[in-house]
C-alpha cells in the first residue's frame, strides 16, 4: 500500500499544478487528452472501489483504449480525481486487499497484487499528463525500478495498452528508460 500510495501522491501533485485550461490538451497517450488520461485514472478508482467491496463493475468508459474517457471529469478535475481517491482508498483494507479479484489482462489475483500494476499506471499517467503541459515530472526514484520490473513481466501492448517500445539514449537515466519501454518519448517536449 505504501508504494501505491506513493504512486498516487505524484499523480497527484501533477494533477493539482495542470493550469485549468491544458486539460483539454493532447496528452502523451495518442488519441487521449490530459482530462481523457484523468477520467481513465477516476476510472480506475471506481473499479478498485468496485473490486475491494466485492460489486460488480461493468462500465468499460474508461478502460484503456477507450474513446473519451474525460466526459468521467466534471468541472472541477482535481476534485473529482480526489473523491475518486478518497473513495477507493477507503474501503482497501486487509481483507479487501486480501480478496481474489478477477481482471482482463491479468486473470484472478489478489486485489493487492493489482494495485502493483496500478502502481505503475500512476506514474506513467503522471508522466502522460505532466510532460507535454511542460511541467517538471520527476517519478519517485524508489518506485521505477520496482514499476519498470513489474512492466517487462507483463507485456501489456495490446490495443488500449503501452506504445511499442522506444529505444533510450545509452546514457538515459532509469525513469527515462522506464518511460522509453512504456513507449514514452522522455526527450520530447510538446509545452
Amino acid at each position: 500500500m505504501d508504494r501505491y500510495t506513493r504512486a498516487q501522491d505524484g499523480f497527484d501533485r501533477i494533477v493539482a499544478a495542470l493550469a485549468p485550461e491544458r486539460w483539454d490538451d493532447p496528452s502523451a497517450c495518442v488519441d487521449w487528452s490530459a482530462r481523457d488520461v484523468l477520467g481513465h485514472v477516476v476510472w480506475g478508482q471506481e473499479l478498485v472501489r468496485h473490486q475491494a467491496t466485492g460489486q460488480q463493475f461493468a462500465s468499460r468508459v474508461g478502460a484503456p483504449g477507450a474513446p473519451n474517457p474525460g466526459q468521467l471529469i466534471g468541472a472541477d478535475p482535481l476534485g473529482t480525481w480526489r473523491a475518486a481517491r478518497a473513495a477507493a482508498d477507503a474501503v482497501l483494507t486487509p481483507a479487501a486487499l486480501a480478496r481474489v479479484v478477477s481482471t482482463r489482462a491479468f486473470g484472478e489475483l489478489p486485489l493487492e497484487g493489482f494495485l502493483v500494476a496500478l502502481t505503475t499506471d500512476f506514474l506513467a499517467h503522471t508522466w502522460d499528463i505532466g510532460h507535454p503541459a511542460g511541467l517538471e515530472v520527476r517519478l519517485d526514484p524508489d518506485l521505477v525500478p520496482g514499476c519498470f520490473a513489474w512492466s517487462r513481466q507483463f507485456d501489456m501492448r495490446l490495443p488500449g495498452g503501452i506504445g511499442p517500445e522506444l529505444t533510450p539514449a545509452p546514457d538515459a537515466d532509469e525513469q527515462t528508460r522506464f518511460l522509453a519501454y512504456l513507449g514514452r518519448d522522455a526527450s520530447a517536449l510538446v509545452a
